[in-house]
């Protein structure tokens, strides 16, 4: 395959690689092109400066990847990388744990409340739920992130998280630590890094999207949908009470399996409820024929949690780019003209006007016009909406208001749909804390001797004192029921 390497952030050029090889056969083709020395080169991706010993597997490197390479020569008293060598490292605040590629970060936690971070992990039945890891035989995937792609895909599609310097601009930009949580990434300037562009001095994180179904340039983002998530829990959808997978066919339709389980939206609501892409988007369809999205003076025009949950509003508003180019048109028409409305203001009712107009309080004769001819010049009564007259209105009815038609949603359905209620309770009957890291860990059977599962604790305990491993611990009830 090919990947674009961009030299001290100079054009790129293409290097064909392959899927074994490494990070140090990859800096010796760009040490030979550009007459630089190999042990002075540093390969970016990501957010993350490769070691010398990965493979562009390992790495999560894709068909037209860009990568960044930078001369940085060592400082004095400092080793020179071997060729296997891992090369100077330097260590993030006091740690010698280094920062985790973007390409395996996950953020689906932070959808659920503070008290149930870190449930992705312990619930799962091992790493690969949790990680963007790629599909192997007989076991499915996990999508860290949903974007909806403007592109070619027009659509819904899995995303890639990327980062660059705030400063110049340049994916050059190595993390002091990964995001742990939305906010690290759609908040401005929460996270810091080191910038290795000459001459930047850069320490602030700037992050952003890309479409994970093909190829892009570096100026095709797309817009992060953080409430879509993989529903690797596989939670019931609140509306049709099913949980729908993605099919790998082999050979004959009866022998596909499932590979991948298919997105869900989460609502932000306490019980955080779970609709599934397919009936969220019958959802957004009936409410906007029936103009029943809610215009929030911030936010714009949203749709709540289908159970009607206070405050859940749908804050990032391009996840109804669900509807499709057409509907969606309609969407931002209604939500103008709903803008206009709670402004004080009215539409003009000639067929195919509906021009906003924005007259002066308690003036009842209305002229629409507007500037560059956008009015259709017709003057109308504002409290009638008819032909301007003078005297009383002589309207036979009155508008009725909202129609007060609701999307149905079953109690039952309602209760299986909760993306956090069966888990907290799963947590509270089969978990404890980890006595270092406090992260819950899970016992589903064997001895009491227990490793913590994070990466950067590994701690060996025992479930019944919960204190450190020792002999006591294994002489006295290593084997309790």
């Amino acid at each position: 395959m090919i990947v674009f390497v961009r030299f001290n952030s100079s054009h790129g050029f293409p290097v064909e690689v392959d899927s074994e090889t490494s990070i140090f056969q990859l800096k010796e083709v760009v040490a030979k092109r550009q007459g630089a020395p190999v042990d002075q080169l540093r390969v970016i991706f990501a957010g993350k400066e490769l070691r010398n010993d990965l493979t562009v597997q390992s790495c999560d490197l894709d068909q037209q990847s860009i990568i960044h390479v930078v001369l940085r020569p060592w400082s004095k008293g400092q080793e020179r990388e071997g060729p296997g060598g891992d090369g100077p490292r330097k260590a993030v605040e006091g740690s010698d744990r280094e920062p985790e590629s973007l390409t395996r970060v996950d953020l689906s936690s932070s959808v659920l409340p503070a008290h149930s971070v870190g449930l992705a992990v312990i619930l799962s039945d091992d790493s690969e739920r949790v990680l963007p890891a790629r599909r192997q035989a007989g076991r499915r995937t996990y999508n860290s992130f949903y974007v909806y792609c403007k592109g070619p895909c027009q659509r819904i599609q899995p995303g890639k998280l990327r980062v660059q310097c705030s400063t110049c601009q340049q994916a050059t930009l190595t993390l002091a630590q990964g995001p742990s949580c939305w906010d690290d990434v759609l908040i401005p300037n929460r996270m810091t890094g080191e910038c290795h562009s000459a001459n930047c001095p850069g320490t602030t994180a700037e992050f952003f999207f890309k479409c994970g179904a093909h190829p892009t340039s570096d100026k095709e983002t797309s817009v992060a949908l953080n409430l879509i998530t993989t529903n690797s829990r596989d939670i019931t959808c609140i509306t049709c009470t099913d949980i729908r997978y993605c099919f790998e066919i082999s050979g004959e339709v009866e022998f596909q399996k499932p590979f991948n389980w298919s997105p869900v939206l989460v609502f932000q609501c306490n019980h955080r409820h779970v609709i599934c892409l397919d009936c969220f988007y019958l959802y957004c369809v009936t409410r906007l024929n029936d103009r029943q999205f809610i215009y929030d003076p911030q936010l714009g025009y949203s749709l709540p949690c289908v159970a009607g949950c206070p405050n859940s509003l749908i804050k990032e508003l391009h996840h109804f780019r669900i509807l499709g180019e057409e509907q969606y048109n309609r969407y931002q028409q209604y939500g103008a003209e709903e803008c206009v409305l709670q402004m004080g203001g009215v539409l003009c009712p000639s067929p195919g006007c509906g021009a906003g107009l924005l007259p002066e309080p308690g003036v009842r004769k209305v002229t629409c016009e507007g500037s560059n001819d956008l009015g259709c010049g017709l003057i109308f009564c504002r409290e009638c909406k008819e032909e301007y007259h003078e005297g009383k209105c002589s309207t036979l009815f009155e508008a009725s208001g909202a129609v007060t038609q609701a999307y149905k949603v079953d109690e039952k359905a309602a209760e299986q749909a909760r993306w956090e209620e069966a888990s907290k309770e799963t947590i509270k009957k089969t978990t404890k804390p980890c006595p270092r890291c406090h992260v819950p860990v899970e016992k589903n059977g064997g001895c009491m001797h227990m490793k913590c599962p994070q990466p950067q604790c590994q701690l060996e305990w025992c479930w019944t004192c919960s204190c450190e491993w020792n002999r006591t611990c294994m002489g006295d009830h290593w084997f309790d029921v």
